[in-house]
């Protein structure tokens, strides 16, 4: 665990996703949870030693498995955009692992057995505030593009800000869920003078810098653009499998990594473009 501004820590050591917690005088902030409930109860229990006040809420930065798989072992409030909860009413009630080929990082893990959903009990629309400490704040601003429900913690006094998966650094980001055209005005928001002086915290790498933002909005645009070079040629959703590899090629794969980013871009596309070119079909996906 490091603490990357006063009170304010990233755990990027359990499988799964960047973890955050805020210590402050009110209680603990948990900012997403390990996919495995295990881990839920280690991270927590490694939690107690910060110290702080009694109480303890958990923020899902959106609805993807991966942030959400362990969050009722966090045994605590959960907070969430409104549209995390349509995303639950989809599901089945337990969750139960399967073999599934969607690129998500449960799928490298056979022991997750049955797990029951936590959707969240406090939601929001557009923006909620937290006044936890008397000299600081924390925001909950809701931006989509990249997934259901795409949130940013925003702390304005000590300039950090956690991005979920905004922004994602050496791996192909998730697509099934996602709106291009509004993912990158979210990011270009990143690139103001506004923000130029924050810590921005990845929901998948821990810190990312602004090259980062850029390296993502670069990557965006030619997904948009292969896109709808599909499109205008009316092709088959199984067509945008030759969109894999160039994409994938622009990241430096670790061998043991290959077959699951593969199976990210090729089921990500593959729902993105049923979802925004043949919106009318049967085989969409949450």
């Amino acid at each position: 665990m490091q603490e990357i501004a006063t009170h304010i820590f990233m755990e990027t050591g359990y499988p799964g996703v960047t973890l955050g917690a805020i210590n402050w005088s009110h209680g603990l902030i948990l900012i997403d949870s390990p996919l495995r409930c295990d881990d839920a109860r280690l991270w927590r229990s490694s939690l107690l030693n910060l110290g702080g006040g009694i109480d303890r809420l958990v923020i899902n930065l959106d609805a993807h498995y991966d942030r959400t798989l362990g969050v009722r072992a966090l045994e605590c409030t959960v907070i969430g955009h409104e549209k995390i909860n349509q995303a639950y009413r989809t599901r089945a009630m337990t969750f139960k692992a399967s073999s599934s080929e969607t690129g998500s990082e449960w799928e490298l893990y056979n022991s997750l057995g049955s797990v029951r959903w936590a959707p969240p009990e406090i939601t929001f629309t557009e923006e909620l505030v937290l006044h936890w400490e008397e000299d600081a704040s924390l925001r909950l601003e809701y931006h989509p593009g990249p997934a259901t429900g795409s949130s940013w913690v925003v702390m304005p006094h000590q300039k950090v800000i956690f991005l979920g998966d905004a922004v994602v650094a050496d791996q192909p980001p998730f697509l099934a869920q996602a709106d291009l055209a509004t993912w990158q005005e979210s990011l270009q928001l990143l690139l103001t003078p506004d923000y130029q002086n924050y810590l921005f915290v990845g929901g998948r790498n821990g810190l990312l810098t602004h090259n980062h933002v850029r390296l993502m909005l670069d990557f965006l645009v030619e997904v948009h653009q292969g896109m709808e070079k599909l499109a205008v040629n009316r092709a088959q959703p199984e067509e945008t499998q030759n969109l894999v590899m160039p994409l994938l090629s622009q990241f430096r794969v670790p061998s043991e990594r290959l077959t699951l980013y593969t199976n990210r871009l090729k089921y990500g596309l593959f729902q993105y473009y049923l979802r925004h070119y043949r919106p009318n079909t049967n085989d969409l996906e949450e």
